[in-house]
């Protein structure tokens, strides 16, 4: 797993939040390489739960004044910001409560060209009509991405350059992954 990788080469740890953690397995705070952090933490607008060595507190993530600032070395966050219409003010709450040289991590769903684009470009450019009106074709203009998944709600779509340039914006040794078909984007970067 991409956040388990992550978190271990970023040295993730010692205090830990979950945006968005649910009581199981499936929790980020259940990753390997959180099993040494002194405090783990998860966030959800269900809750309150007890879950092995972590617990999830019930709150909206747009605004987490149960938390101070800088209060937490990791923050992590996984296909939520799709769900949450306001996931702007959700992005500024965790960049308040990580500390500074904190470590940020963001996965969403995305979109990107189509795998077999290079391909469709050669065929197309056999056939000379179509060669010269290529930039028009539907295919040449589309792009994967997730289905619409309502959870409760499923609002946004995530570009690599949203997660460099919009998501991590004023961070530091950001790192931006785009896995899968349709693909997930996973960013990291460290609070300055």
């Amino acid at each position: 797993m991409e956040f388990e990788r992550i978190c271990s080469e970023r040295n993730a740890g010692r205090a830990v939040l979950e945006v968005g953690a649910v009581p199981d397995d499936t929790s980020l705070l259940a990753m390997k390489s959180l099993k040494d952090a002194k405090k783990k933490i998860g966030i959800n607008i269900d809750g309150p739960y007890t879950y092995k060595d972590f617990d999830i507190v019930q709150g909206n993530a747009n605004s987490m004044n149960c938390f101070e600032d800088g209060q937490f070395d990791t923050v992590l966050c996984n296909s939520v910001f799709e769900h949450d219409k306001f996931f702007w003010k959700t992005l500024s709450e965790m960049k308040r409560i990580v500390k500074p040289g904190g470590l940020l991590v963001i996965g969403a769903v995305g979109y990107t060209t189509l795998p077999i684009e290079k391909y469709i470009q050669f065929f197309i450019s056999k056939l000379s009509f179509l060669s010269r009106h290529f930039d028009k074709l539907l295919l040449h203009n589309s792009t994967l991405t997730f289905r619409i998944h309502n959870f409760p709600g499923d609002y946004y779509r995530f570009s690599p350059q949203a997660f460099k340039e919009v998501l991590f914006e004023g961070m530091h040794d950001v790192l931006i992954s785009t896995l899968m078909v349709p693909p997930r984007i996973i960013g990291s970067g460290i609070k300055t």
